[in-house]
């Protein structure tokens, strides 16, 4: 029998389940999509039960599959979601987006009460984003539907109403609760009062170290489940278990996200202007990052180019970076990173979007400035943890670390660092597995979990 870890790995748009052998190979993966359905306010939100129905399912194929001993899970979701249960584990509220606008005087109302934003967001290492700081979705709750926030007994995010699914028991976790959430003061290392004063906190359940377990029985068998991560703060547990150089990590996917554990300074008001925020180890440390959109960017400009130019979907994996296509770009649109207003709070989309089509001669000459674009404004991000700190190395794993154009760009974009597009058997997966590691695997972690390819001409 093959001992293996199982992880639901929860992203916006792919949910997996995947498997790890004792050397984390990944000996099986299986995805699903779902489509939206809208919530009790009429937006488009993610289908929670279908989403429950399927990890239920997923179980039990799993306990059916020969030759594969399950001996834990754990689960990597993104972040700013909260799934609403009753005293008896119902569902009560949807599961809603965090994209959709917050309505703006209830913002007004609470940034009144509690101190202004600046005050907040320093104390709680987040820029001021509407329903992506998801405190302020129940916050919502509380003040626009009371009886249903009273019905709430049990506010998970997402990672951590997986885990329930599992295991039947609830648990909150730092890397979920301390991301942009306006839930936890960075400062005092708890709560912040606001959350108190609401009643909120009353609604978590008691706090589990993201390195902990809980024991259940499935199928007649003990089974160890972490308390769930999220999926950022589980993407850097591999670099973190395998190099001891200083480094940036580039997380790629919906989001692009600026990693920097190696600076410790204060966030700046600046910083916090242009969406820097602190996230929380599986170590309990701040982590210093900054966001950027961009892999939400690219599939919906890239869905227009194949419009445009009569292409497939994904024409543009089959292209390869071209020098000469960048210098010829340059030289008749430049390299200009303008500011545009953002279309959700928040969020900042490079100026491609305000380009005309029609200008450029074929798909291959729009899909490169398209990616000198997002550059401009990855490079305007990553700069912002950058700051005050040694670093000379920069991994990039998720999506963009194959897409040879974004690595080449980034490169040129920064001459003076190392540069390494990172091959990871799913990071964010591997690293919920490998953060219970000590307690379902004997075998030391092995030290060619990470594959680098490096990129530019950096010593």
């Amino acid at each position: 029998m093959l001992n293996v870890i199982a992880i639901f790995d929860i992203g916006k748009t792919n949910k997996k389940i995947l498997l790890f052998d004792e050397n984390y190979k990944v000996v099986s993966e299986r995805s699903k999509q779902f489509e939206e359905i809208k919530d009790d306010n009429g937006e488009d939100c993610e289908d929670i039960a279908a989403i429950t129905l399927w990890i239920k399912d997923t179980i039990a194929f799993l306990e059916l599959m020969e030759n594969i001993r399950i001996e834990a899970f754990n689960v990597s979701a993104y972040g700013a979601s909260f799934v609403n249960l009753d005293e008896n584990f119902k569902v009560v509220t949807p599961l809603y987006n965090y994209l959709n606008p917050y309505p703006p005087a209830l913002l007004n109302q609470f940034y009144d009460t509690y101190g202004g934003e600046l005050t907040l967001s320093k104390q709680t290492a987040s820029p001021v984003l509407g329903n992506l700081n998801s405190g302020m979705q129940l916050y919502r709750l509380k003040h626009e539907r009371p009886l249903l926030f009273k019905s709430i007994r049990y506010s998970l995010h997402l990672p951590q109403y997986i885990s329930h699914v599992i295991t039947g028991k609830t648990c909150t976790e730092l890397t979920s609760i301390g991301c942009h959430t306006h839930l936890w003061d960075f400062e005092k290392n708890a709560y912040h009062s606001w959350v108190l004063q609401e009643g909120i906190d009353e609604k978590f359940p008691a706090i589990l170290a993201c390195d902990e377990v809980v024991s259940v029985q499935l199928n007649k068998r003990k089974i160890l489940v972490g308390g769930g991560l999220h999926d950022s703060s589980a993407a850097l547990i591999p670099y973190l278990s395998t190099f001891n150089n200083l480094f940036i990590l580039i997380s790629t996917g919906t989001w692009c996200i600026s990693l920097n554990p190696f600076n410790n300074s204060a966030l700046t008001e600046e910083e916090l202007q242009k969406d820097c925020l602190c996230y929380i180890s599986y170590q309990g440390k701040p982590i210093k990052a900054s966001r950027l959109f961009a892999g939400h960017e690219h599939e919906q400009e890239t869905k227009k180019l194949a419009t445009h130019f009569k292409k497939e979907k994904n024409y543009y994996t089959t292209l390869n970076y071209d020098q000469f296509i960048v210098q010829g770009l340059i030289k008749s649109n430049g390299s200009a990173r303008k500011e545009i207003q953002p279309r959700v709070v928040g969020i900042k989309t490079s100026v491609f979007g305000s380009r005309d089509l029609a200008s450029f001669q074929s798909y291959e000459e729009a899909y490169h400035q398209l990616m000198m674009d997002i550059i401009d404004m990855q490079k305007a991000s990553t700069e912002l943890v950058l700051r005050n700190t040694n670093v000379k190395r920069i991994y990039v794993d998720g999506g963009f670390s194959k897409n040879s154009l974004y690595m080449n760009l980034l490169a040129a974009t920064f001459p003076e660092m190392e540069v390494f597009g990172a091959t990871v058997a799913q990071s964010t997966a591997l690293g919920a597995a490998l953060a219970i590691h000590k307690h379902w695997n004997t075998l030391e972690i092995p030290k060619d979990i990470i594959e680098l390819n490096k990129y530019g001409n950096s010593k």
